[in-house]
């Protein structure tokens, strides 16, 4: 491939390409390329594949310590137990696997767009072609919507403007020229190449090829994106911990049982068997199940909101964001150019909120406002399709403001039929159209930079009548505060005469009407979900390739930045050439912006890197080529579905099938919930296995008859345990949980309190179980078998009521998440009705060692089971839990 090919000239670029201008490369060329240079495809290296998809379930914490859990239980011969964990493993992973399928099969419609046709001159014959058989060297023809389909030199332009915003994030089309540029012309400035996945919005081109596939400037890009390192997300990284914290306290609880029963005389073999059993009994074996269902519907409920989750995981990273880092085309903007200004006769009239028919405060029908209006229309070069208007983005945008104001464009151009035409020229950076307006009458309608347009103007239409233009400089000044907003602006002039004039007579003794200034606006949701999102404690960045000013009027407008003009800081990507990353100072300055305008894909990702190193979550949006490498990096990578570039989708963990940016609070208060439910369940299925192993452990040091069974451990771990904790994932969260800021940085799911509250609650339901075995014991003088039996059901009704326990000491015991939870009421009448059905089966009731008992020794259970709630509750209130 050629290198720096914008600063040589045509001539050196045909003669090292062996191609020709005239008639382009012969089938044979072609051919031979093909096999040289490969496809002119972008390889889809992080899209995953099916069995990649199977294989990252397993490789989940929890998951290895289950598998560790049922190889022991098999290798001693405990097969009832090794199986049912196994099948709990299986469970977990086809949930999670037909999940994540699910959500990139609803990818496969999103891949399609952007797969092109292109037309190529070869052997002097004008050829459609996939664009993936492009070759260096071929001759590419453009013209107004097409989709680039490769890096080539211009060799001939015709008014040719080109939409650069996926590749450079600059939101205006950039006017194409052939002129030679310095080797140091960075791509921004690169006026005579054309790049792969940015869109022709006006005029004709053609191109020689010089960049196919990986080799393009978008492949560059995602070649970068693929480099870097994807993070896991905040859940998955806490999952490890939690399942190293329960490897440990297994053997915190289970040696000590191991040599204590050793030591007191009992076989060693025996307390080896012992010990493992109670590891076995340790390992929450719903906790993988009830994680991965929240996650799954989290993701249903988030995909009927057009929002894609590819991997379960980022449901909850979501939540745990602390800074949004966004893109401002088409993300937080409509990535529509839209009338925001109009200055006529001395007066400047905005408000872009206005649309009425007399928008702005100004009558439609004034003769000033008459003329713009047409020449919005007729010097307007919008192909005007019945399905989808095509054409550049500043007409597209005033033909949207005349038909606002109740005009038919197609009809106006009807009645006033172009007759002759100046087309855009770049570089009298204007255009000119010759309309006839009446049977002997024509009207020559112009538009384009003021400056360009004033020179030809001698008279200036205010109040209905021409008078010399003799304030240039006022207007001048006029202009040159819009564009200090950051709007693109466009003056207009006319004159009528009875004949037609030649060509160049017409751009003479033009009158000057006005101008018009436009801005891709702000989402109308934007303002408010950005004071959500500071209310919730999330931060958010605006990281644009766009104009400064245009990215600082955005800001302003959706309340981005600080109230006070001293507090506001924005950065260009020139600036961040210039800081040290590692510097206090400089840290202190990234830190305290909120806006980078001119950013390359490289400085979007050092951004990233940056505000990770410093101890946050991020979120990255984007839709764009030049945000790939930061959506993958990002913890969680936010892209467009409608807008966004195929790259940016693959790249990305969520997907906005309708690219709503107001849909990702929505997946933010699901991740918040999901991640309370979460510790919700940790907490209750690890008080409730502790309450096992603890009361077994104690009973089998002291020789009391033993509380509980191999079987009824496993029966209480995957029946009365899963489906209250189940029940808890579908509670609808806490209302203040968006009022609240963020988690801390790498903050445990498991922290000091919540550990504190599990041991409390495990040991209010040992002190319950221990109590029924030793009253049964000692004073009601029961057969090991009733005692046993009166232990599993005190331990049922105690687990059953943990549930309870379960909801933040601030709140109401009677009123709270979990007693408004119809699904937790359910979950109470399943487990007793599943325990009911198991005693009354004699199969079931054989196997789990389950004898008659009568209502006398049932009542005991109820009562002890009881006790441990009105405990739980004492500790919680006094404040030794959450």
């Amino acid at each position: 491939m050629i290198q720096k090919p914008f600063s040589l000239s045509v001539k050196i670029l045909l003669e090292k390409m062996s191609s020709n201008a005239e008639i382009g490369l012969s089938p044979s060329e072609v051919k031979q390329r093909l096999t040289q240079y490969g496809e002119n495809t972008v390889p889809d290296s992080m899209q995953k594949g099916k069995l990649e998809i199977l294989k990252d379930q397993f490789l989940d914490p929890i998951i290895f310590i289950l598998f560790f859990a049922a190889t022991l239980a098999l290798i001693f011969g405990d097969w009832a137990e090794g199986v049912a964990v196994c099948i709990v493993i299986l469970i977990t992973v086809l949930i999670g696997y037909f999940m994540e399928l699910s959500a990139f099969r609803s990818l496969e419609s999103l891949r399609k767009i952007g797969r092109v046709e292109c037309s190529v001159l070869r052997r002097g014959v004008i050829t459609r072609i996939k664009a993936s058989q492009l070759v260096p060297g071929d001759l590419l023809l453009l013209e107004a919507g097409d989709v680039v389909a490769a890096d080539a030199r211009l060799i001939e332009t015709e008014s040719l403007a080109i939409r650069e915003a996926q590749l450079t994030g600059e939101s205006v089309a950039v006017e194409k020229n052939q002129q030679i540029l310095h080797p140091e012309t960075p791509i921004t400035e690169q006026k005579n190449m054309v790049f792969k996945g940015t869109v022709v919005t006006r005029g004709r081109g053609k191109g020689l090829v010089v960049a196919t596939g990986s080799e393009t400037e978008l492949g560059k890009i995602q070649l970068l994106g693929e480099q870097t390192e994807r993070q896991k997300t905040p859940l998955q990284k806490e999952l490890g911990k939690l399942g190293r914290w329960l490897i440990w306290l297994m053997l915190a609880f289970v040696l000590p049982i191991i040599v204590s029963g050793y030591l007191s005389g009992k076989e060693l073999l025996l307390m080896i068997e012992t010990g493992i059993a109670l590891a076995v009994a340790a390992i929450p074996e719903g906790l993988p199940v009830v994680t991965t269902i929240a996650l799954a519907r989290g993701m249903i409920r988030l995909s009927k909101r057009k929002v894609i989750i590819k991997q379960m995981e980022a449901v909850e990273a979501l939540g745990s964001t602390t800074i949004i880092a966004t893109d401002k085309t088409g993300t937080l903007t409509e990535d529509n150019m839209t009338v925001h200004s109009i200055a006529f006769e001395g007066e400047l009239h905005q408000g872009l909120h206005l649309q009425e028919a007399e928008l702005f405060g100004i009558k439609a029908d004034q003769k000033s406002m008459e003329l713009l209006i047409l020449n919005s229309i007729l010097c307007n070069d919008v192909v005007l399709d019945p399905k989808r208007w095509r054409g550049d983005t500043i007409d597209l945008g005033l033909l949207r403001f005349a038909k606002k104001l109740g005009k038919n464009p197609s009809y106006i151009r009807s009645q006033f039929p172009r007759v002759m035409e100046l087309p855009f020229d770049n570089e009298l950076k204007l255009m000119a159209t010759v309309n006839q307006t009446a049977e002997d009458e024509f009207t020559v309608f112009a538009k384009g930079a003021f400056e360009n347009i004033a020179q030809h103007c001698s008279k200036i239409l205010e109040k209905g009548q021409h008078r010399t233009f003799d304030n240039f400089e006022e207007w001048n000044g006029l202009i040159d505060e819009l564009s200090s907003k950051g709007l693109r602006t466009l003056a207009m002039a006319y004159k009528k005469q009875t004949n037609l004039p030649a060509k160049n007579e017409i751009l003479s003794e033009l009158v000057f009407i006005g101008a018009i200034g436009f801005i891709d606006p702000a989402r109308k949701d934007v303002k408010d979900l950005i004071a959500t999102y500071n209310k919730a404690g999330i931060k958010v960045v605006m990281i644009t390739g766009d104009h400064p000013k245009t990215a600082e009027k955005i800001a302003e407008d959706m309340g981005l930045w600080p109230d006070t003009a001293e507090r506001r800081s924005s950065l260009t990507g020139t600036d961040l050439d210039r800081l040290d990353f590692t510097s206090k100072k400089a840290k202190e300055v990234l830190l305290n912006t909120t806006v980078f305008s001119r950013a390359t894909p490289k400085q979007k990702l050092d951004l990233v890197n940056f505000y990770q190193r410093q101890k946050n979550i991020i979120g990255m949006f984007g839709d764009g080529i030049n945000d790939v490498p930061a959506l993958v990096k990002a913890d969680i990578g936010i892209a467009m579905g409608l807008r966004g570039t195929e790259a940016a989708r693959e790249a990305a963990d969520v997907i906005l099938k309708d690219d709503r940016f107001g849909a990702v609070e929505l997946a933010i208060r699901q991740g918040r919930i999901i991640y309370e439910h979460i510790r919700q369940f940790v907490v209750y299925l690890l008080s409730c296995n502790l309450a096992e192993i603890i009361s077994v452990g104690i009973a089998a040091s002291f020789n009391l008859p033993s509380p509980l069974l191999p079987l009824q451990i496993l029966f209480l771990n995957l029946v009365t345990d899963v489906f209250p904790a189940l029940a808890l994932g579908f509670g609808e969260g806490e209302q203040d949980v968006m009022a609240r800021p963020p988690r801390k940085y790498k903050e445990p799911i498991m922290t000091a309190k919540l550990w504190a509250s599990t041991v409390i609650y495990g040991i209010s339901i040992t002190a319950a179980i221990l109590g029924i075995t030793m009253f049964s014991h000692f004073e009601l003088e029961l057969p090991p078998e009733k005692i046993n039996n009166m232990a599993f059901y005190t331990l049922i009704v105690a687990q059953l009521l943990n549930i309870f326990n379960m909801p933040k000491r601030h709140l109401s015991f009677f009123k709270n998440e979990v007693t408004k939870n119809p699904w937790v009421w359910g979950a109470i009448v399943l487990s007793l009705g599943i325990t009911f059905c198991a005693y009354a089966i004699p199969v079931s009731a054989r196997a789990l060692s389950l004898v008659s008992i009568g209502w006398e020794e049932l009542k005991w259970t109820i009562l002890f089971g009881f006790s441990t709630l009105l405990l739980a509750q004492l500790m919680k209130r006094i404040g030794l839990t959450t």
